[in-house]
């Protein structure tokens, strides 16, 4: 009896022990349970979300870029992206050698892909129809196609330097890639079940998380100027066959660009095909010599400080000497103007004269207007790799660099800084910030960015305005200007010829960058235009024949375009000076 106690006590004890750990066991399991459910659930759910969903990425459309009209300039078309999905893929060595010459890529190459220890990679991106069929005719499993958008631009070179373009997936120059962040969108995914080895679950459900399209830009450019702009700089490309032809136009009551454009220029969709240097914009980017253009700018400044007399005498011996130093006029060769007024003294485009006015200002006053114009400084234009140019510091402008200073030699500016300038001169004295986007809209239409014009300060005053645009005009109808009259309108503007710089840091005799600035129609300016023409070496090489024509052609079918009335019934025609 003792002996069968002692053993049900032994059972008892050794029931309760395992009864115990039994509990204990539970317990943990509970908890661990709870620690993977609870806990852990949302960590754990996403490592096997990772798991059995593969995805590969999608990208976005970008925004569209259209013209002040609502114009389309840059758009998106639909293109065929070929990808690979490694753990599917059955005798890679096939499959590379099969893919090699429809991809025009080395086998080895696509080997490498499709054996990447990855869930999916790029095979080639956005390729031609016939090679995207030709790819889907082989039904090579793990082979897989999704659409992607391509950039386009429906104008050609229309533009080009100004939009820019896009590599594979992101803008590479002009708007493109300064509004980058705007225009590229957020990239989706397309979805799809795998087993543990990264293969695809056959006739499980895929799924598409669509990406977010990019912002669509609306430009102050208006698609007609630019056309009308870029088929003259052709035309004065077959004339004159220059290294460059440029031109700008603005509003000069509010710093809307309508139309910038460059030759040579190139087709945005071929890129590749062309020399990087013709991808940006040369009257943002490009900064030179103006010569007589700038004398407009020691004009204002003698205007507004009341140093102008018109009716002024003034001799011009066809030189002048500055601190030991000769100063040529362009007419040095006949021995000067002689004895002219200074209003004459505008219009013949004379050195001497404005050698003389800019000493009666001063170095400190005329700098101050120089730099009032906006001149050896950004203008705060929406695209890169604007040129700040290039002026005499206060301390380095001494009677030599003060004289040269006056008549455009000497110093460096862009054409957007002229334009800018002498829209400041003819719109009341204003000087604005330029701009070419005008308004940011979503995929929905709704307005992200508006821009109304920013007034930077008033240089001039109104009267000193009125009274430039009078004098400007009279270049045209009596001066160096006669060349850029337009038949019907009042026109205003300024010649220059500046000499090219050598490798020497010497001036070259048969060298000359020809421009003109000038504003329409007088009675009530709607438009700046600069133009230059750079290194001609085909026919006649004087801007009586390049520049100033390339002007009045150019504002001639602006003013038909927008259908303003004519100034005048008449302009009389002018010989060629």
């Amino acid at each position: 009896m003792p002996d069968f106690a002692v053993r049900r006590a032994t059972v008892r004890k050794r029931l309760l022990i395992v009864f115990c750990l039994t509990v204990m066991i539970t317990l943990v399991l509970i908890g661990r349970l709870a620690w993977i459910q609870i806990v852990c659930a949302d960590e754990l759910y996403e490592e096997a979300w990772e798991q059995w969903n593969h995805h590969v990425p999608v990208q976005t459309a970008r925004g569209s870029i259209f013209d002040r009209h609502e114009r389309l300039l840059a758009g998106n078309t639909t293109a065929k992206t070929v990808a690979a999905l490694p753990p599917q893929i059955e005798n890679p060595e096939e499959v590379a050698a099969a893919l090699s010459s429809v991809l025009e890529k080395e086998e080895e190459e696509i080997f490498e892909l499709i054996t990447a220890d990855r869930s999916a990679v790029y095979l080639k991106r956005k390729v031609d129809p016939q090679i995207s069929e030709a790819v889907q005719e082989m039904a090579i499993p793990g082979i897989v196609f999704f659409d992607e958008a391509k950039r386009y631009y429906p104008g050609g070179n229309l533009a080009s330097q100004l939009l820019g373009f896009v590599g594979m997936d992101q803008g590479w120059a002009g708007l493109e890639i300064y509004y980058e962040e705007y225009l590229s969108g957020y990239e989706g995914k397309l979805l799809y079940p795998a087993d543990n080895r990264g293969r695809q679950v056959p006739h499980e459900f895929k799924q598409s998380l669509p990406p977010k399209q990019g912002y669509d830009l609306y430009l102050t450019v208006d698609e007609t100027i630019q056309h009308i702009v870029e088929k003259q700089l052709d035309q004065v490309v077959a004339d004159s066959a220059p290294t460059l032809a440029l031109a700008v136009a603005v509003d000069p009551h509010s710093g809307a660009v309508l139309a910038a454009a460059s030759r040579p220029d190139y087709n945005p969709d071929l890129y590749d095909d062309y020399d990087p240097e013709r991808w940006s914009l040369a009257p943002f980017t490009a900064a030179f010599e103006p010569g007589s253009t700038f004398k407009v700018v020691t004009l204002a400044a003698a205007v507004e400080e009341g140093i102008y007399d018109p009716e002024e005498h003034f001799y011009c011996s066809g030189h002048v000497t500055i601190s030991g130093r000769q100063i040529n006029c362009w007419t040095a060769d006949r021995g000067g103007h002689g004895d002219i007024t200074f209003q004459e003294a505008l219009g013949a485009s004379c050195n001497p004269a404005f050698i003389e006015l800019g000493r009666r200002i001063g170095a400190e006053k005329l700098l101050a207007y120089i730099e009032a114009f906006g001149y050896g400084q950004l203008t705060g234009i929406d695209y890169p790799g604007e040129s700040t140019g290039l002026i005499f510091s206060p301390e380095a402008l001494g009677p030599m660099e003060l004289a040269t200073t006056s008549f455009g030699q000497g110093i460096a500016v862009t054409p957007l800084q002229q334009a800018m300038a002498v829209a400041a001169m003819a719109n009341g004295g204003y000087l604005y910030k330029p701009y070419l986007v005008e308004e940011i809209h979503d995929s929905e239409g709704n307005v992200i960015l508006k821009r109304e014009p920013e007034l930077i300060r008033q240089v001039i005053s109104t009267e000193t305005s009125a009274r430039l645009v009078e004098l400007m005009e009279s270049v045209i109808l009596e001066g160096t200007g006669k060349t850029a009259a337009v038949e019907g309108y009042r026109v205003a503007g300024k010649t220059g010829t500046a000499e090219k710089v050598g490798p020497d840091n010497s001036y070259m005799s048969d060298q000359f960058v020809y421009s003109f600035i000038g504003v329409a129609p007088v009675e009530d300016p709607q438009i700046v235009l600069y133009v230059a023409v750079d290194g001609v070496t085909k026919g006649p090489r004087y801007g009586s024949y390049t520049s100033a024509p390339l002007f009045s052609r150019i504002i001639e079918d602006v003013m038909n375009y927008l259908q303003l009335p004519p100034s005048e019934p008449e302009v009389e025609e002018a010989d060629e000076n």
